[in-house]
């Protein structure tokens, strides 16, 4: 059988695009080396922050306004609830990145927002503790994904719709010519007239050919139990944050979900220090030093978070140097397609990536704007 489009990885890129793909009537093949919705990569973690008044660049927005869309509509296809609009507080300095970038991007695109100080974030927040001198940016509509449950619920709907799926597969390499591709697994060859890699943290293997400068980091996520109780921490009113510290480092949490014995989940945005590693070397223990060097950290902020360490989990970033993404057609073989070096905050973004790859191996280009994702700014082709 010659497939329309073989995608490889499916994690919460790959399982989106299988699903953009399958929903068009195509012929799908899914290739996954490892279980469907796993924890090797960076799609798990029971939650992943999502927000429109971002920081990083005004011109994700639109991709945001998207996605947000996406995520509505996958949820009420399958009848799950994967995004959750708790509110969020992106705190620091006024002229913090975090702050002034989120501020940007509400005013640029007319986003409802509110500008707190300390005094009445403390007010209506009062777990939190910051200095005087800081703001927070709150915005209504920013909240949390449920990874897991969206890795699968876009799994289910392109396997209901036809998409052939393989799991504790492992891709070995592909090969794309005038007339399609060849992609070699360690059980067989499949033919296909496009492909989509969608590698996460395998990119530097999967698509070493193009050059990409990426790198892979290791990430700790941490559960800490509450001195007050989850009552302050329940989703009803308590939001996602992030908070920039003077040093550039960024810490980030969430409500509580899983009552008392799950305690409040948070993890350094921007790590103090870097831990360069690969999947396959990349240490899964959490060392007790990284404990208390998060419980340190907090207690700056929310001092309440200073009880007993519950649980903690790793996961990668896949980095650029600019942090940005890259979404593109191959420079060289117009039939490979790559979504990859999503730097630790793409997860968001899934829905609509799935709906961009799918839009280039269908028609070879999309209606959204991925110039910021260009190789080109790397200094090579494309």
């Amino acid at each position: 059988m010659i497939y329309d489009v073989v995608v490889i990885g499916l994690g919460g890129m790959g399982s989106a695009t299988a699903y953009q793909l399958a929903a068009r009537g195509l012929r799908v093949l899914g290739i996954e080396q490892f279980t469907p919705a796993h924890d090797r990569g960076s799609s798990h973690g029971k939650t992943r922050v999502i927000r429109q008044s971002y920081f990083e660049d005004p011109a994700y927005v639109p991709l945001l306004l998207r996605a947000y869309e996406l995520w509505w509509q996958i949820g009420r296809e399958t009848g799950t609830d994967l995004l959750f609009e708790t509110g969020g507080l992106m705190i620091g300095a006024p002229d913090s990145d975090v702050v002034r970038g989120s501020l940007r991007s509400a005013r640029e695109h007319g986003l409802p927002h509110e500008l707190l100080d300390a005094r009445e974030l403390r007010r209506r927040f009062p777990v939190l503790r910051p200095a005087e001198h800081e703001v927070a940016l709150y915005e209504r509509r920013a909240g949390f994904l449920r990874p897991e449950e969206a890795v699968r619920a876009h799994l289910g709907r392109a396997g209901a719709l036809g998409a052939e799926l393989h799991f504790g597969e492992k891709t070995l390499a592909w090969e794309a010519g005038e007339r399609g591709v060849l992609v070699r697994t360690d059980r067989g060859s499949y033919e296909t007239g496009q492909v989509v890699i969608t590698p996460g943290p395998w990119a530097p293997q999967l698509l070493a050919g193009l050059g990409l400068p990426l790198e892979v980091e290791r990430q700790v996520l941490y559960w800490f139990e509450s001195l007050e109780g989850v009552e302050p921490f329940l989703p009803d009113r308590f939001p996602i944050w992030i908070w920039e510290n003077t040093d550039k480092a960024a810490l980030y949490g969430f409500p509580s979900l899983d009552g008392p014995a799950g305690g409040v989940k948070l993890a350094f945005y921007r790590a103090p220090q870097e831990e360069r590693c690969t999947p396959e070397s990349v240490e899964r223990t959490i060392r007790p030093a990284e404990i208390e060097t998060m419980r340190q950290a907090i207690a700056r902020h929310i001092p309440a978070l200073g009880g007993r360490f519950i649980t903690g989990a790793t996961c990668l970033y896949t980095n650029t140097p600019d942090k940005n993404f890259v979404i593109t057609t191959h420079p060289e073989r117009s039939r490979v397609h790559v979504a990859c070096g999503f730097s630790g905050h793409g997860f968001k973004f899934c829905s609509v990536v799935g709906e961009i790859m799918a839009d280039l191996a269908t028609a070879g280009g999309t209606r959204h704007d991925i110039g910021l994702f260009r190789l080109g700014r790397f200094g090579g082709a494309g």
